[in-house]
């Protein structure tokens, strides 16, 4: 009786998963530095000019936050 045994390396490798890995650390790190620096330029500005562009101070952590989001798309 003859047996046959195979097995063959499937998934990915441990280098492509540390490099996936690493992009994503690179992504969440180039997302984050734009949300504060959208959050910082908005704070910077009055009242009185958020008020002209129709924001309020509270909103700005969503504002920011929805603008990094949608700019790494």
């Amino acid at each position: 009786m003859a047996y046959l045994t195979s097995s063959s390396a499937t998934g990915t490798s441990f280098g492509m998963r540390a490099t996936a890995a690493f992009q994503n650390m690179v992504a969440s790190y180039k997302q984050h530095r734009l949300y504060r620096e959208t959050f910082n330029e908005l704070s910077a500005l009055s009242n009185r000019e958020l008020a002209d562009l129709g924001l309020h101070r509270s909103n700005l952590h969503q504002i920011a936050r929805e603008s990094s989001q949608t700019a790494q798309r």
